[in-house]
């Protein structure tokens, strides 16, 4: 079993290893239920889905019908403004089938004026709060992609208190001095405001590059056993931090069993010889 840590000032004891539901988008029922068995399987009790992501919501539907209180459930909305947001997250709640979540998060909030707009009067942040004081929600947190978005992140919590935060972290994106910086001072921010710290890209092998995508990720994965379990570990190393599975159903049973095996952080030689590139430049 993948063992748990205290998920933020939420209390909640996730697993630290998340399922990234993305990976559900456009699977057929019958995998997704496959893939529900191999989440209990190992423990996973923390699932992390959004409204953009095709059938993922519905595909949950069924799992939370099945299995109540078994996971805490976090969803995301894109949209920046109160009226838009307002409706979105009433509408995942219609979809996954719930009278409440757990976490709402603003998805993928970087660029500096959407920034403003959804942290401004009359923002989607104004529509999580209301979710929160209607108890459609329980907490509040922010996601993101690129280098600059642990900086964001920084400014995210200057503005406001919430409750998690989800960025990039593997090896290869920590030998940037520009990122390892930002995501070293957002990490200390987290810690002393008691703040979840989810991350994703830990499979992030490279870019596809115009390569026919073999995998249903937007990145091209690692695949090996052993190169997974590589990267998986200099992750889980860091026990601040929590892990979001990768985008695809046929890699996450090994990505599951090297969180099960996770041990020592491997050096920077041996993570050298995957021979990962950067996503973001």
């Amino acid at each position: 079993m993948i063992e748990r840590a205290r998920f933020g000032a939420t209390g909640h004891e996730s697993s630290r290893v998340i399922f990234g539901a993305a990976a559900l988008g456009s699977v057929s029922k019958a995998d997704a239920d496959r893939t529900l068995e191999l989440l209990l399987e190992h423990g996973i009790n923390h699932i992390d889905v959004a409204a953009s992501y095709g059938d993922a919501e519905l595909r949950i539907a069924t799992w939370l019908k099945a299995h109540p209180d078994e996971f805490f459930v976090a969803t995301k909305t894109g949209e920046r403004t109160y009226r838009a947001a307002r409706e979105q997250i009433r509408r995942s709640l219609d979809r996954l089938g719930v009278d409440r979540v757990d976490s709402i998060q603003l998805h993928n909030l970087v660029d500096v004026i959407e920034w403003e707009t959804a942290l401004s009067a009359d923002g989607a942040l104004e529509a999580c709060i209301e979710a929160r004081e209607e108890g459609l929600v329980r907490f509040i947190g922010v996601t993101g992609h690129g280098l600059s978005v642990a900086r964001m992140h920084r400014r995210s919590l200057e503005r406001f208190d919430f409750d998690s935060v989800l960025c990039p972290y593997n090896w290869v994106m920590m030998q940037d001095p520009r990122y390892a910086e930002t995501f070293n001072e957002l990490a200390a921010a987290c810690k002393e405001r008691d703040v979840a710290l989810q991350t994703i890209k830990s499979l992030a092998f490279r870019p596809w590059d115009g390569r026919a995508h073999t995998a249903a990720t937007w990145y091209e994965p690692l695949r090996e056993q052993p190169e997974i379990d590589r990267a998986v570990s200099w992750v889980l190393a860091n026990r601040q931090v929590f892990l979001l599975t990768t985008g695809d159903v046929d890699i996450l049973p090994k990505l599951l069993d090297a969180a099960e095996r996770a041990g020592d952080r491997p050096g920077d030689e041996k993570m050298a010889e995957l021979g990962t590139a950067p996503l973001f430049m």
